[in-house]
């Protein structure tokens, strides 16, 4: 067993990921440095090379950390999520709720940021790449979900479905007069329809409007 395997060790590295998790979320990648990250988790300053290769892996480490972090929480509001049909305005305040925040304060707005961050920055950063697929992986489940206890269904369509909201997040937030919820919502509600149209109605079981084509018997008589 390795020193970073034991008890101790993994105390130690995950004290360097918490670390780095909370520089990352307050100054960006410029504010996750060897020594400052060391500071933080009150540990050597040669720790940060012993448990991690590179600083970019503790950074993907601390993503990791932070993301994963957010997907459970957005997987404790889904679960509390009644099913039923919600109306394009209903389910874009819903989606709002979910990927920008029920009020966006403070918090909601750094939290944003660094995550276009890291989306951007996993276009030059290998080692964020595969965190950053997982993640996105993940929230798209979330999402669906969502989605189908709202009677609405975006198969073959989530990836551009998020793709908007990161769009709209990103232009709101670079004009610090717009209201990141409202314009992202006012965008949704554009967009929903198309994107996750409701689930056609079912009459005896098929969708409404359903054309049955009797089988044809072609047995020999």
């Amino acid at each position: 067993m390795s020193t970073a395997a034991t008890p101790k060790g993994e105390r130690r590295r995950q004290a360097l990921v918490d670390a780095a998790a909370d520089l990352l979320v307050e100054g960006g990648f410029d504010a996750v440095r060897h020594r400052s990250v060391a500071t933080r988790a009150d540990l050597p300053l040669a720790s940060t090379t012993y448990y991690f290769e590179s600083l970019d892996d503790l950074i993907a480490a601390a993503v990791d950390r932070i993301g994963s972090r957010e997907l459970d929480t957005m997987r404790g509001q889904v679960t509390r999520l009644s099913h039923r049909t919600r109306g394009d305005e209903a389910t874009a305040e819903l989606l709002v709720d979910l990927l920008v925040g029920p009020y966006f304060d403070h918090e909601d707005h750094e939290r944003l940021v660094a995550r276009l961050e890291w989306l951007v920055a996993s276009a030059r950063r290998d080692e964020l790449q595969e965190v950053q697929g997982r993640l996105r992986s993940q929230l798209g489940d979330i999402v669906a979900e969502a989605l189908q206890r709202s009677d609405r269904d975006a198969r073959g369509r989530l990836r551009k479905l998020l793709a908007i909201v990161d769009g709209a997040v990103m232009s709101a937030l670079s004009d610090h007069a717009t209201d990141v919820r409202g314009f992202t919502r006012s965008v949704l509600v554009d967009v929903i329809g198309l994107l996750a149209p409701e689930n056609a109605p079912l009459d005896n079981g098929r969708p409404r409007g359903l054309t049955v084509v009797p089988e044809v018997d072609r047995r020999s008589p």
